[in-house]
């Protein structure tokens, strides 16, 4: 059988002292955007493209020599842990092989961290094909949000602790100079059940099967766990 490709474009971790992996990093430097005395919104949103929300109870963005931002956050409902995000490792650009390089050369430091979100894509040149579509329609109802659509089943409510499945046009949001749609399932902290990064390849087969139940799609994701 015939396997279609799929890969990592993001990954959140989480532990009690995140912030102690860059402090003393000569090749990162730590910006507060949200303390107790410093709240510089505008900075955060020109780095990310987006707002800083109420419940996040603190802000910092970590800088390193290739150029990359990271953002890094603490959440009002586990406010004894900080996040990083490294969202779009797989974005069609330099920026994304950067940040690819940037996880790979700090796995050693971050494999006892928890894994809080996996999103895992599929792309398609041209449209998403028409038999994905009816079987993702079967049990879920759609939800449209600006240039995305999410299926969501019907016990679901906007926010789901396990798995969200959206489909959008990458050509659009990367702009890109060729037709490209992705189908993206999100995978949060709940699915994971504290899994360490260590053991991330534990988890491949799971989300493969979770894929291949709601869509009848088989996949391999790609490991991104470095050499």
């Amino acid at each position: 059988m015939r396997l279609k490709k799929a890969v990592c474009d993001s990954i959140n971790l989480s532990s009690f002292a995140m912030e102690s992996v860059f402090i003393h990093h000569q090749d990162y430097t730590i910006e507060a955007v949200k303390t107790k005395s410093i709240f510089t919104p505008t900075v955060w949103g020109e780095a990310f493209g987006k707002s800083l929300t109420k419940n996040i109870i603190e802000a910092k963005i970590i800088h390193n020599y290739l150029g990359m931002k990271l953002p890094l956050k603490t959440f009002a409902v586990t406010p004894n842990n900080q996040t990083i995000e490294f969202a779009g490792l797989h974005g069609y650009n330099e920026r994304s092989r950067l940040l690819m390089q940037t996880l790979r050369e700090l796995w050693s430091q971050l494999q006892y961290t928890r894994v809080m979100r996996i999103d895992i894509a599929i792309d398609y040149e041209g449209k998403i094909p028409t038999r994905l579509i009816k079987a993702l329609s079967k049990t879920r109802e759609t939800f449209q949000y600006g240039n995305t659509t999410y299926y969501k089943t019907a016990k679901e409510k906007k926010t789901n602790q396990k798995m969200d499945i959206k489909i959008y046009n990458k050509q659009i949001q990367a702009k890109l100079d060729y037709p490209l749609y992705r189908l993206e399932f999100v995978f949060k902290g709940n699915y994971f059940n504290k899994l360490l990064l260590k053991d991330i390849q534990i988890a491949y087969k799971k989300m493969e099967k979770s894929i291949k139940k709601a869509t009848g799609l088989s996949v391999k994701i790609e490991d991104i766990t470095p050499l």
